[in-house]
């Protein structure tokens, strides 16, 4: 791993008392639980949770917590994520991916996918880009009336799902390929938490006049976590290792650092107040000094974006600055990268700051409510 890592030998194995997150790279067939399942084997506690469900037919980056830093994982599942997938023109299913039955074509003379041209194909792809409003597939977790969209979708109660505001900040086309008179294309993507990458393919084949599902999905990034950090549940076996919990807090979110007498207070839950909030002397671009290159790069204490409307190339496609897109010409059939705050590293809300006393013991996580600092995840004694 690229972080400085605590290692738990062989002979350790089911005595795992420390707190820190492991960067997993989830194989395919298997559902975030039963990563959760293995994990808690290997460390010998039954304190595990993950940030974001994979789906089985997924693979990539699932970040799981274990025994306090499972505290983190709620605030890193809104944080912004990158993915790397490939979608079939030309045909629909049932569950707008390669695991649901075919349907029929929606039109006697379909359009043929394999004749699309490059530029009605980009074209296509910008209108799914920036802040869209995006209907979740019927075959996913989202609750319907207190019962799962897909139990009401499998018992032939189709659920009426409302569509729901989310951030694709980068959808790139990086290669097309025809499959007889289909067409594979591949894409990367940023967005926001919330967003399903099956839900860019359904709708990517409706506006098309095709249809379309997609057929492989790879998770590459999870805020500041990326997939070459991540490790195998087979490479874990051999060594466990996870980045420890102030580190892992530290590479997520912004940083200040406490006197002793406001560590105290704030570790008894005593909301404080500080003179100039968090953007105090202290602070620093914890998560942003991680994530600068991926197009989020948020400074101080998450005030102020970069790279979000800074250096538009071309024709307002690709957007430079903080690595935010790859300009056309830079290896991608086409960019489509724009300029559109996805909320910084944390969306749907205040976003968290890592609180440290000045020994460098993580203390909480909190945020900023009308000018008092307010703890939302106490992490001492």
């Amino acid at each position: 791993m690229s972080r400085q890592a605590t290692v738990i030998g062989e002979t350790e194995r089911g005595l795992v008392r420390d707190s820190g997150l492991i960067i997993v790279d989830k194989s395919a067939g298997m559902t975030s639980h039963d990563v959760v399942a293995r994990i808690r084997r290997l460390a010998g506690t039954r304190r595990v949770g993950h940030a974001g469900t994979l789906d089985p037919m997924a693979t990539g980056v699932l970040v799981v917590g274990i025994e306090k830093a499972t505290r983190l994982l709620g605030h890193l599942t809104l944080t912004e994520k990158e993915y790397s997938a490939t979608i079939r023109l030309g045909q629909s299913t049932v569950t707008d991916d390669a695991e649901g039955d075919v349907l029929p074509p929606a039109h006697v003379a379909a359009i043929v996918a394999s004749a699309i041209p490059r530029d009605v194909l980009c074209a296509a792809l910008a209108e799914l880009t920036g802040v869209i409003s995006q209907v979740p597939p019927k075959i996913s977790a989202i609750k319907v009336g207190g019962q799962r969209a897909y139990r009401l979708t499998r018992s032939g109660a189709a659920p009426e799902l409302l569509p729901r505001r989310v951030t694709v900040s980068r959808l790139d086309l990086l290669a097309m390929r025809p499959v007889g008179n289909m067409l594979d294309i591949d894409i990367e993507v940023t967005c926001s938490s919330g967003t399903y990458i099956r839900a860019i393919a359904r709708d990517l084949g409706t506006a098309l006049g095709t249809g379309g599902h997609l057929t492989a999905l790879r998770r590459t990034r999870v805020g500041p976590y990326q997939i070459s950090e991540a490790q195998t549940l087979d490479q874990l076996a051999e060594q466990f290792e996870f980045i420890p919990l102030a580190e892992a807090a530290a590479a997520a979110f912004p940083v200040i650092h406490l006197s002793a007498d406001e560590a105290r207070l704030l570790s008894h839950g005593v909301r404080l107040h500080l003179a100039n909030g968090l953007e105090q002397p202290g602070g620093h671009a914890g998560a942003g000094a991680e994530v600068n290159g991926a197009g989020v790069g948020v400074n101080g204490a998450g005030v102020g974006v970069n790279g979000a409307g800074v250096g538009v190339n071309g024709a307002g496609v690709g957007v430079n600055g903080a690595g935010a897109g790859a300009p056309v010409g830079a290896g991608s059939v086409c960019a489509g990268s724009v300029g559109v705050d996805s909320g910084g590293v944390h969306v749907g809300g205040p976003s968290p700051v890592a609180a440290f006393d000045l020994e460098g013991t993580l203390i909480a996580l909190v945020i900023e409510n009308a000018g008092e600092i307010q703890p939302i995840a106490v992490f001492v004694p």
